[in-house]
């Protein structure tokens, strides 16, 4: 039986062309999920095609990096299948376990994935490096500035409207609002209980 995994990174990306590929493959089950690739990532759907896979399944994926994104997993993930006697088809590598010619090109393309991951790492850091040295720090820009949380603080110290409130006239979601104002988590646990 053919088991189809889809997976996309985040919320506002679409499933469809994976799902349009692995049924045209033949997948008579597809488990999806919008959730990172990274390595260490919790992935639930994934967890459950696993369980789901049987001796002589195929697990099929669109794209081989769908499996995660260290090269290390992949093998692991594909070196559990073969022990459980299962197969991996990975349609656009047309990369097939069930073939010496496939894993070996399994191995080689996850090794250069791998490679191309950690050279994109390693520019990205001398990138930010050469910024700091010009005085530019890198990351994500502030949400709030001083006046923001001047604001915050004061609205905080009155008291009289709820933290949901402030964070929104901040124009920030709660979780970002608990980042500058950390006592204020502690505080509304400590008034729940």
């Amino acid at each position: 039986m053919l088991i189809g995994y889809a997976r996309v990174s985040t919320l506002d990306q679409n499933l469809d062309l994976q799902r349009d590929a692995l049924t045209r493959a033949g997948c008579e089950r597809l488990f999806e999920e919008k959730k990172s690739g990274k390595a260490g990532t919790k992935r639930p759907e994934f967890e459950a095609a696993l369980a789901y896979l049987r001796p002589e399944d195929v697990l099929v994926v669109w794209k081989l990096d769908r499996l995660g994104r260290s090269l290390v997993e992949m093998m692991r993930t594909i070196d559990g299948l073969r022990v459980k006697d299962v197969h991996f088809r990975s349609l656009t590598e047309q990369f097939d376990s069930a073939t010496a010619h496939g894993r070996f090109a399994l191995q080689m393309h996850g090794a250069m994935a791998e490679y191309f991951l950690d050279l994109n790492r390693e520019r990205t850091m001398e990138g930010l490096k050469a910024a700091l040295a010009r005085g530019r720090k890198g990351g994500r820009p502030k949400k709030l500035n001083e006046d923001d949380i001047a604001v915050g603080r004061a609205l905080l110290a009155a008291g009289t409207i709820s933290v949901a409130d402030i964070a929104k006239r901040l124009g920030v979601n709660r979780d970002t609002f608990y980042g500058y104002f950390p006592r204020a988590r502690a505080n509304s646990t400590i008034v729940k209980n």
